[in-house]
């Protein structure tokens, strides 16, 4: 069933943290509207490669914007604050999301109090870097370094790194989505509303579970180790002839299974038995595996630990990935009604019945300001000539 089909989400978006938000409830079916300021408009879409051959519609921007309606609206100026009030009622909204700074949130009138008198039952998400008493700019690599995600991340003797994808940004996403299905829940029971702020600061903390408990309570420190595990041995990378596995053995008797093989029988000594001992010389350890690894094909490598239940994997390159057979069953589509583009999106985490029941496919990311003219004119009532006015002053 499309349980959420018919809510609408007004999201004041940029950047990705939103977006993916937005992104994910259109995966629901639900009705996403984002809004941008009329001359500045969301930064992502001029990043990228401009693959559509037109204006803010580069490559980057279409990974997370697919599904969406687009206005744009400029709240700075009154009536831009008077349409958008209208929307907020005559569309009646039941999600307002934004990730403005705090400062901004009254001077644009788009702050809870003054939404919430014009639609009681509201859900008002605000998304920020560090809390709604913060107006302190923030970007998904300055949170990693903040939060400590980067200091777990890299080799022991490298550099702290940054994770390959935005967890501070997509993290903070699942985390507002539990939270808007929570308020969702909340409405039904009670009819009430709710105002959500949401840090990404503190969402990227919650990720460490183990580091902040062995920091805080035992005085352990905890930092990176690269591709090795802090309680787990053998859990690594190692080469092979053509490329290079994942292995990670995660008790004692998964050992066993391993060097009852012929393939590594030269590893079954009594002082790697017990997971301390393994983890005492892991270092050893793992050269000698890898000793006897890089000998061999990956593939070869996958169907022995396979065999004997060993969870093992070779790393994949994204080229890999996408023709992975339990991938390319949930990968998403969108083409372009205009010019017949083509693009491929990521599975969504779970296949929901509405994109099921579409095909796996959405619309296309929508260009900038592209429905203006059907929510400010068919929805508001504005007519051809109030709009071309609009236009020209930098309203819409």
């Amino acid at each position: 069933m499309d349980l959420l089909k018919n809510l609408i989400v007004l999201s004041l978006e940029q950047a990705t943290v939103l977006p993916y938000l937005t992104y994910r409830l259109a995966h629901d079916g639900v009705q996403v509207i984002r809004l941008e300021h009329p001359v500045y408009g969301d930064p992502n879409r001029m990043i990228g490669e401009n693959v559509l051959n037109e204006e803010r519609m580069n490559s980057y921007f279409l990974c997370i914007n697919a599904g969406k309606k687009a206005l744009t609206l400029n709240l700075a100026v009154p009536e831009g604050r008077e349409i958008f009030h209208r929307l907020i009622q005559e569309l009646k909204i039941d999600v307002f999301a934004t990730n403005q700074l705090p400062k901004n949130y009254k001077k644009l009138g788009i702050d809870y109090e003054t939404l919430c008198a014009l639609k009681p039952d509201i859900i008002w998400l605000g998304v920020t870097g560090f809390g709604p008493d913060s107006n302190e700019g923030a970007y998904d690599p300055i949170l990693q370094a903040r939060s400590g995600l980067m200091e777990m991340t890299g080799e022991p003797d490298g550099a702290p790194q940054v994770l390959g994808v935005p967890l501070p940004d997509m993290g903070t996403s699942e985390h507002a989505y539990g939270q808007l299905m929570k308020a969702l829940y909340l409405r039904e029971a009670t009819g009430k509303g709710s105002c959500i702020n949401l840090s990404m600061f503190e969402s990227s903390l919650s990720w460490l579970t183990v580091p902040i408990t062995f920091t805080a309570s035992f005085h352990k420190k905890s930092t990176r180790r690269g591709n090795t595990h802090e309680f787990f041995c053998p859990v690594s990378v190692y080469k092979t002839s053509d490329g290079f596995v994942y292995l990670a053995v995660g008790n004692d008797r998964q050992w066993q299974s391993l060097v009852s093989q012929d393939l590594f029988k030269s590893l079954n000594k009594a002082e790697y038995e017990k997971n301390a001992g393994r983890i005492a010389d892991v270092q050893h350890l793992n050269q000698l595996i890898e000793k006897i690894t890089v000998k061999h094909r990956a593939e070869d490598l996958i169907q022995l630990f396979k065999s004997i239940t060993l969870p093992a994997s070779k790393i994949n390159s994204l080229q890999d990935v996408v023709a992975d057979p339990l991938v390319a069953r949930r990968l998403l589509f969108s083409e372009d009604e205009k010019t017949g583009a083509k693009i491929t999106l990521a599975p969504p985490p779970y296949l929901t019945p509405w994109i099921e029941d579409s095909g796996r496919q959405l619309s296309f990311p929508p260009r900038f300001g592209e429905h203006n003219e059907a929510f400010y004119g068919k929805h508001l009532g504005y007519d051809a000539k109030t709009l071309a006015e609009f236009k020209k002053r930098n309203i819409i």
